[in-house]
């Protein structure tokens, strides 16, 4: 009988102790992230940001000339903006039923119905928009133009530049924090700039020594870090002082870095072929978790941080899709992963 006890205690202790450890956070054992769908999508162009919009189960992916928009649930296509030459871009501002299209080729931001997805207007911007960004404290649009080295202001109730604000390089990719401020990667100065949302000016200008070519940024507001993605490299920054804490190994050609504010986790997809996933350990110390191989040329996600999934497009090339310049998609090979646990 006690025999009997003893072995039923020790099978309860290892099931606990399994159980724990696959709840466990950082230290502890995770289930790993996967593909768990591919969502075909017609056409041949070459795509850049991908925006998901939990609030409307809805993703828009940027097509070179046009904007497919799909549901994030379904993963069905939608609907679509078209006539969007160079396009980048997309941001939603959800609490003024409209959202704003960076448009390179036209130097323009266009301006779209949430619901109808008709564009209403355009307003011009500086040389070649990129990422585009919507501050909803403020109710700015910061669009970032990478051949005029600047940002441009767009007040979102009334479509107007209302600044434009000059920079210490070639601007990339975004994220704010909870403070006022806007960061955005510069590219060819490995620097990050900050910028007073309130008052649309440059702040400061933050050097990110051993980072090249910095793309995809994203911010924990609450631990008051940013994650840069540069070349093979993901710097953590703190975001008041703007000092590098570590980095972190990642894939080569990186231009998409996402945080999600619930599960800790930060992603960093690489056109070299590696969805990299991050967490920090109970002391606060980042590592990889997880290297999920991904099809090469594969740089772009987007998230979802209700849902937790990321959307990935990816294609196969006519080349090597990491050269310069770019090679052309295959007719009808684009797809878009989705990835959870």
């Amino acid at each position: 009988m006690h025999r009997l006890l003893r072995n039923s205690a020790l099978i309860i202790c290892t099931v606990a102790l399994a159980l724990a450890s696959n709840a466990s956070g950082a230290d502890g054992t995770r289930d790993e992230f996967k593909i768990v769908k591919q969502l075909p999508l017609e056409g041949a162009g070459r795509w850049d940001y991908v925006t998901a919009d939990p609030d409307s189960h809805r993703v828009y992916i940027a097509r070179a000339t046009h904007v497919s928009v799909l549901d994030s649930e379904s993963g069905t296509v939608i609907g679509d903006i078209p006539d969007t030459p160079g396009v980048h871009g997309v941001a939603v501002a959800p609490d003024l039923g409209v959202g704003f299209v960076s448009v390179g080729g036209a130097n323009k931001v266009f301006v779209f119905d949430l619901k109808t997805l008709k564009v209403e207007s355009q307003i011009e911007t500086g040389q070649s928009p990129d990422s585009i960004l919507y501050h909803p404290a403020t109710h700015l649009v910061f669009v970032q133009n990478g051949k005029s080295k600047s940002t441009s202001v767009i007040d979102a109730k009334s479509k107007k530049v209302v600044a434009t604000i000059s920079l210490n390089g070639k601007p990339e990719f975004f994220a704010y924090d909870e403070n006022g401020n806007v960061f955005v990667n510069l590219e060819d100065t490995h620097s990050i700039a900050v910028i007073d949302a309130a008052n649309k000016q440059l702040k400061a200008t933050w050097p990110m020594e051993g980072c090249e070519g910095p793309r995809g940024l994203a911010s924990d507001t609450k631990t008051n870090t940013l994650f840069s993605g540069c070349d093979k490299e993901l710097m953590v920054v703190d975001s008041k002082t703007g000092k590098v804490r570590q980095s972190v190994p990642i894939g080569g050609d990186c231009d998409g870095v996402y945080f999600d504010p619930s599960t800790g986790y930060v992603f960093a997809s690489a056109g070299a072929g590696k969805l990299t996933v991050i967490h920090a350990d109970s002391s606060g110390k980042y590592a990889v978790v997880q290297d999920l191989d991904t099809p090469p040329g594969s740089k772009n996600i987007g998230l979802d941080t209700v849902a937790h999934k990321v959307y990935l497009p990816s294609a196969k090339f006519t080349g090597d899709p990491t050269a310069h310049p770019r090679p052309s998609v295959v007719e009808g090979s684009i797809r878009v992963l989705v990835i959870s646990q």
